[in-house]
């Protein structure tokens, strides 16, 4: 797999008119999180904290130190040339790099460009090539397709686990740490901090749970996501803890109608802009287009939010293999909230839709 992913970014390398490409986080090198070394896992397999890789036309190195010089070697592999350095890491790369070679610089800072500048040949040009590992990284394959699917089966199960315990009476907090509990007993971990906004707090769209028990007779959204095998999952669903009044009743119909009218929209070849605005007009029709302040959705992959985006200001064309979530919501200040997300895949077809949990209004006590 890391092979011929390699031979893919050499290709797109040479387009660029690049002799090499430098893949991987040139903010903190060295201790890079998750969503920094995400290109580096994709291209190689690797997912420690200390990895970069050299990819051009003729060139395939991976590096690396000798905490991870064993774990490299299972990860991956012999695509690429494994080198265990010890030492400054820019002195590591400036020996090493000839030509054009490209740096992302969304991933680089100036501080550490100022170093690889300085530590490079007079005969290596630097040059600004942002976002070609995430050009490729936007169309899953069937791989990532299935690892993305098994993390929302996961997600979803561990919800109803959750639900069939009851929500009602317990706080935010204990129920996202029941939800994120039950997704690490399941063997993954969480792809993001779990949102549970319950009441008046549902009307802030990345509420952090509160001590706030979970009353009678109010909406609860709970927006979460499972990690496994690296790929995440995002999801969310808003219930109801008993009989609502008929400004939130309606106020749910609206949202579910604009969801299921996003999601249809997700095909090949639509327009990121063209999909959000046919979900928002339905609520812009409605009166209510101030109370949906976010974008429709966004891609997921490796990292749980990376592109292509479906907003206002999206420049991006859907395409097969693209995994996208649909997300409206409504927002009243002081009285609730509600949102509505699945994680859907573009086909060459009818889009396909890994999450599995109903969207009608559902009771939970």
């Amino acid at each position: 797999m890391s092979e011929a992913r390699a031979e893919r970014l050499a290709a797109l390398v040479a387009e660029e008119g690049l002799d090499a490409l430098i893949v991987g986080d040139l903010v903190n090198p060295g201790d890079s999180g998750p969503d920094a070394i995400a290109n580096v896992r994709w291209l190689t397999g690797f997912a420690g904290t200390s990895g970069l890789a050299i990819v051009g036309p003729e060139r395939r190195e991976f590096l690396t130190d000798f905490r991870y010089a064993e774990l490299a070697e299972r990860r991956v592999g012999d695509a690429f040339e494994r080198v265990i350095f010890d030492g400054p890491v820019f002195e590591e790369l400036g020996r090493r790099l000839r030509g054009r070679v490209g740096f992302d610089p969304a991933a680089t800072s100036v501080r550490n460009h100022r170093k690889l500048a300085a530590a490079v040949g007079d005969d290596v040009e630097l040059v600004a090539a942002e976002g070609l590992v995430e050009r490729l990284r936007r169309v899953k394959d069937a791989d990532e397709v299935d690892a993305i699917a098994a993390a929302s089966r996961l997600a979803d199960e561990a919800l109803e686990w959750l639900l069939e315990r009851g929500i009602a009476g317990k706080t935010e907090r204990r129920i996202a740490f029941e939800l994120e509990t039950r997704m690490r007993e399941l063997g993954a971990q969480p792809s993001f901090p779990t949102i549970v906004a319950s009441g008046p707090n549902g009307a802030l769209p990345h509420a952090i749970p509160t001590d706030r028990e979970v009353g009678p007779n109010e909406l609860v959204t709970i927006d979460w996501g499972a990690k496994l095998d690296g790929y995440c999952s995002d999801g969310t669903r808003t219930f109801a803890t008993g009989e609502l009044d008929e400004e939130l009743r309606s106020a749910y119909e609206l949202v579910l109608r604009a969801q299921l009218a996003g999601v249809d929209a997700v095909a090949a070849g639509a327009h990121g802009r063209e999909v959000d605005a046919l979900s928002r007009g339905i609520i812009e029709e409605a009166g209510m287009g101030e109370r949906f302040g976010h974008g429709l959705g966004h891609g997921v992959g490796l990292q749980v939010h990376e592109p292509p985006r479906l907003s206002k200001r999206s420049e991006d064309t859907l395409e097969p293999g693209n995994v996208v979530t649909v997300e409206p919501g409504v927002y009243v200040p002081g009285r609730f909230g509600i949102r509505i997300e699945d994680l859907v895949v573009v086909t060459a077809g009818e889009p396909k839709n890994l999450s599995g949990l109903p969207k009608e209004l559902r009771v939970v006590s």
